[in-house]
């Protein structure tokens, strides 16, 4: 299944482009559509844990299963002072 993810801030600048489309196997979730991402930008493994991820615009979980051309969203996390 094809999916399309956007890339904010630091994510966007380590993978050079706001959005990449990826074929994943039916029944990825989130998280591992993310390892799948690293996989295919080696710059992402910087993080170690899977950053703030939404699915269709709407927070979601790590497990939660992605579907035929949904759009994923991964925010990396913030520091402020």
């Amino acid at each position: 299944m094809r999916v399309k993810i956007l890339l904010f801030a630091r994510l966007k600048e380590l993978a050079g482009n706001e959005a990449v489309e990826l074929e994943l196997p039916p029944g990825t979730s989130l998280s591992e559509a993310w390892r799948h991402l690293q996989e295919q930008l080696p710059a992402l493994r910087v993080f170690k844990s899977p950053p703030l991820m939404a699915r269709n615009l709407e927070l979601a979980p790590g497990e939660e299963a992605l579907g035929v051309g949904d759009e994923i969203a991964f925010f990396p996390p913030v520091s402020g002072g």
